[in-house]
Order: C-alpha cells, then structure tokens, then sequence
C-alpha cells in the first residue's frame, strides 16, 4: 500500500486528507495548526511533528499551502532535502504560474516527479470528495496521479495552473454578470423567480445562474441559502483574480472583464465582506450589504 504525506490541514486541506485516509491510504499528515492537526487526526490521519518527518517515507506527497511564497519555501527547506528521490509530489494550491514553474523544474532536477494539480469546488466538495483537479504533469505521470486525487475528486482533468486561473477568472466574471441582472430584474419589478425560471432556460444560462445561484431560496445547494457562509470565499476569490492579472499581464493578454472584476470584488472585501461565499457580491450590486 502506497504511503502519502499531506502538507497544509487548512479550510480545504483538512477534508481533502480526511478523504485520502478514509480511503484505506497510509496518510502522514502536517500543518502548523495544533488545532488542524488534531482534526486530522480525528479524520484517521497520521499525525507528524513536521512536515520532513511527514515526507520522509511517503510515496506521494501532497501539498495544500497559501500562496506561492509558502509552496516554494516549503518545497525548497523541507520536502525535496527529505522526501525520497523518485516520488510523486503533487501541489493542490492555487498558486501563480511563475511559482508553480519554479517548483516543478526545481524538484524535477532532483530526480522528483511534479504535478502540479490545483482544485475547484470549495470547501463543501474538499469535505464530499467532490473536487475537480486540474492536472499539470509529463504524460507519463497523469496515471499515477489520477489515482492519487481519485478518493478526494469528482473530477480529474489533464490541464494545470494555467486553466484553472483561466476558469477561475471566468466563474468570478459570469457571476457579476448573473448578480447584476438580478439587481436588475428587481429594480424592474421582475419576481427573483421568474427571471431565474425564464434565464436559466435561455441564452443567459450559465453555472452561476443555475448550479449555485446568489438569489437565496432558487438553488437548495448554493450558499445564497445558508447565508452565504461556506462554500467559496470571495477573499479566495479575489486572490485568484489578481493571479489571473498577473498572469495576463506576464503574457501581454488583455483582459479588462477580469480587471473589472478584481477591482469590484476588491471593493467586496475591502468592505469587510471576504468571509462571505464570493457569490455575496449579489448584496453589493443591489445595494442591500446590511442584510448580509
């Protein structure tokens, strides 16, 4: 049985490892949080003092960080001086592409196979086992990975940290756009209902609208319903967006829907509202923040 180290017990981290060892898998896990640790422990995890310990026998490693910064320090100080050469190390953070690049030519050279595998679904599907991977690695690596992700995904796609910034970037836009024509519809006198049964049958029908809809009561899954707690952070989301900003502007793309979208979600979380599901914006377009 193949053993796994899993590095980063944060809101996605902890659900993701819980699923691994609820697998059957042999899985070490660490994080800086007392607290995390000990649910992870709960979740039939292994529990290490550090995360060279943690690397130390395992197969694949996995890691689930903050930021690029946190990815390379980790990747550079403790795993590829103590994980052994040849295993699988994959990165679940949703990181910038340069960082991401560093990473995987670094550990590469030392003899290391890198995937690079950031997720979409938020926490609700880390803690279901519900997760879509985004999958950047050699051809020859996408099988062992796969069945890595498998008891943490519903989806694992060949793709990588360019696709799912893209993506991201994508679900931010579409859900403006779906939160203003509500405000909208309702400064016209439209039922939230009736614009929501006539949209999502027609040419404006997109995710945002009908799998996890900002107008609470229309949509039983989506945040909107549990007062918009859970789900996808709109601060995570606003870090995505500026990484896709970044990106674009390393490419020389031009992307003025995805800046106005940072800037308007920057205005979201300046406001004191990025502990909210990002799907909250809807309150902001109708100029209704105090029912939140």
């Amino acid at each position: 049985m193949k053993k796994f180290a899993f590095i980063g017990l944060g809101n996605m981290g902890a659900g993701m490892a819980g699923n691994l060892a609820s697998s059957g898998a042999v899985v070490a896990a660490f994080d800086i949080s007392a607290a995390a640790l000990e649910r992870a422990r709960a979740a039939g995890c292994a529990v290490a003092a550090s995360t060279a310990q943690a690397v130390i026998e395992a197969d694949v490693v996995i890691t689930m960080l903050p930021a690029g910064e946190h990815v390379r320090r980790v990747y550079h100080d403790d795993i590829a001086p103590n994980a052994r050469k040849g295993s699988l190390l994959i990165d679940c953070s949703t990181i910038d592409v340069e960082s991401a690049r560093q990473v995987a030519v670094g550990v590469q050279a030392l003899g290391f196979r890198f995937a690079d595998a950031p997720v979409s679904g938020g926490v609700a599907a880390a803690e279901g086992g519900t997760l879509a991977f985004m999958v950047g690695c050699a051809d020859e690596d996408f099988v062992d990975v796969e069945a890595a992700l498998k008891p943490m995904a519903r989806a694992v796609i060949h793709a990588g940290q360019s696709a799912k910034i893209c993506n991201n970037m994508l679900l931010g836009i579409s859900m403006l756009g779906v939160a203003e024509a509500f405000a909208l519809a309702e400064k016209l006198g439209l039922a939230p209902e009736r614009f929501f049964e006539i949209a999502s049958v027609s040419s404006g029908q997109c995710w945002s609208l009908t799998s996890y809809c900002p107008w609470p009561g229309l949509v039983p899954t989506a945040p909107a319903n549990r007062g918009y707690e859970g789900g996808f952070l709109a601060a995570l989301m606003l870090k995505d967006l500026k990484l896709a900003q970044s990106a674009a502007a390393g490419a020389g793309a031009t992307t003025p829907m995805g800046a106005q979208a940072e800037a308007l979600y920057a205005l979201f979380n300046n406001l004191g509202y990025g502990g909210k599901d990002f799907s909250a914006v809807l309150q902001l377009m109708r100029g209704a923040l105090a029912d939140l």
